[in-house]
């Protein structure tokens, strides 16, 4: 976890020694589910890296996906202002909700959700080929034609701003960061992972307002 939250640092008196957890998806930004947690379940969380909460249906602690293998694995983890309530960003094997949706909540997709799934859709067609899939005739023809029109693209995007012209602009622009993606998952890399590496280069702390 990235934050290391003390037990005893967390208001447990509130509401019967239980605090509320919200769980939301650490790329998408998605909502995932809500739970509860006692000390121990937060302990257990901690020391394991999956999300571990307590039932008071069946008044026993409960891992995510000891049932359904749906684990919640935790990149971090923080606690609100008021010290009663945890919100942890997971990564999720498979769909959380016991209907075997995403997320329990109904799908409000953010932009960060959307490039999310679009980017996921299109990690498809590179293994599902279609012959009516652009993006898959594109993973066929190899590194060389991608890498091609990364640099085509690149240099249209650079034309489209010295004219200022700003809609051809953002088309230009557009179709760069859709064949970047297309070239990062001819290395089975995402966008994430540029994300990432900003991040290391950077260890910055932003300002909220």
């Amino acid at each position: 976890m990235l934050e290391k939250i003390n037990v005893h640092d967390i208001n447990w008196k509130k509401v019967d020694n239980m605090v509320p957890v919200i769980i939301q998806h650490n790329v998408s930004g998605e909502v995932l589910m809500h739970g509860m947690m006692n000390q121990e379940a937060f302990l257990v969380t901690q020391k394991k890296n999956y999300v571990t909460f307590y039932s008071r249906t069946k008044q026993r602690l409960w891992t995510k996906g000891e049932t359904s293998g749906n684990y919640l694995k935790v990149v971090s983890v923080t606690l609100d202002c008021d010290k009663d309530v945890l919100l942890f960003l997971v990564i999720p094997k498979g769909n959380t909700c016991h209907l075997d949706n995403i997320s329990c909540f109904k799908s409000v997709y953010s932009d960060s959700t959307f490039f999310y799934y679009l980017e996921n859709f299109l990690k498809s067609r590179k293994v599902h080929f279609s012959k009516n899939s652009y993006t898959s005739r594109l993973h066929s023809t190899g590194i060389n034609r991608i890498s091609q029109k990364v640099a085509e693209e690149a240099i249209e995007t650079a034309i489209a701003a010295v004219t200022k012209n700003k809609n051809e602009f953002v088309n230009e622009a557009t179709d760069l960061v859709y064949h970047l993606l297309v070239l990062l998952h001819h290395y089975d890399l995402d966008f994430n992972t540029v994300v990432v590496n900003l991040k290391k280069r950077r260890n910055l702390q932003f300002n909220k307002p």
